[in-house]
């Protein structure tokens, strides 16, 4: 969940302080160890039983021809709200972005931070109703229909030359419990995802997100009071979707499929 300013670079703070003047808003992220799982749970005060349930899917070719491009595409059924979209571009530098695209109520710049590290990733969203994502995975409709036309249109400036949409291959569903919290003695909310990957892998992540101007308080503020639980923020960090693309893409490939 914080960002450590001592592990980084003089260079990388640099760096991170020029982004923080052109981004919307800042996600600080933490993974934990699955084996710190219970513990986390029990510090923090979380309840299984309030966490939302999602299906998460990613779109690329077996050979993740996309992700090499620094292009997500990924979209989410989510229980009792509907279903989603979004093109991601990272990273993105946001003095680059087009007026005209920063102006779309649908695009939005945010620095996700780790300990040691960060990226800045524009992203172009899409609501939909709840039973869109269903259907492609059933191969009732195509995958192009679950993005706008604005949505296809920075897909295909950013996409390597030649790739469509329907293209590509279906990277999934993971199942995942996301469950929003505000914790007594914390001043701002905390996310925690349980990520479920079909090989029995897991993932845990805690993030919180702060406006750009609060990026290093909130930094602060979170790895003290995780300090304060006995949670490890020095572990191994790991990245949710780079963790599902390569799950799959070798699945796919021993499929025998390529580009």
């Amino acid at each position: 969940m914080p960002v450590a300013p001592p592990t980084l670079s003089a260079e990388q703070l640099t760096t991170l302080l020029g982004l923080l003047k052109n981004v919307d808003t800042v996600e600080l992220k933490l993974t934990v160890p699955a084996t710190q799982g219970r513990h986390v749970m029990g510090a923090l005060g979380i309840d299984p039983l309030d966490a939302q349930m999602r299906q998460v899917v990613f779109f690329d070719t077996p050979d993740l021809t996309l992700d090499q491009a620094g292009v997500v595409v990924r979209a989410r059924r989510v229980k009792g709200v509907g279903d989603d979209s979004t093109v991601k571009l990272r990273p993105v530098v946001p003095d680059e972005i087009a007026p005209a695209l920063r102006k779309s109520p649908n695009f939005g710049i945010e620095v996700d931070a780790m300990p040691g590290g960060f990226v800045a990733s524009g992203s172009m969203k899409n609501a939909m109703g709840p039973l869109e994502v269903r259907q492609v995975l059933l191969e009732e409709k195509p995958i192009k229909k679950l993005f706008t036309k604005e949505q296809r249109a920075f897909f295909a400036e950013h996409a390597p030359d030649g790739l469509d949409l329907n293209d590509l291959s279906i990277l999934g569903p993971i199942s995942v419990f996301k469950l929003k919290f505000k914790p007594a003695d914390f001043p701002r909310k905390i996310v925690a995802e349980l990520w479920m990957y079909p090989d029995g892998t897991r993932i845990l992540e805690l993030s919180t997100k702060c406006t750009p101007p609060e990026a290093f308080q909130a930094a602060a503020e979170s790895r003290s009071f995780l300090a304060q639980k006995g949670i490890d923020t020095g572990g191994e960090q790991s990245t949710k979707t780079r963790t599902a693309l390569e799950f799959f893409s070798e699945e796919l490939k021993a499929l025998g499929l390529s580009v």
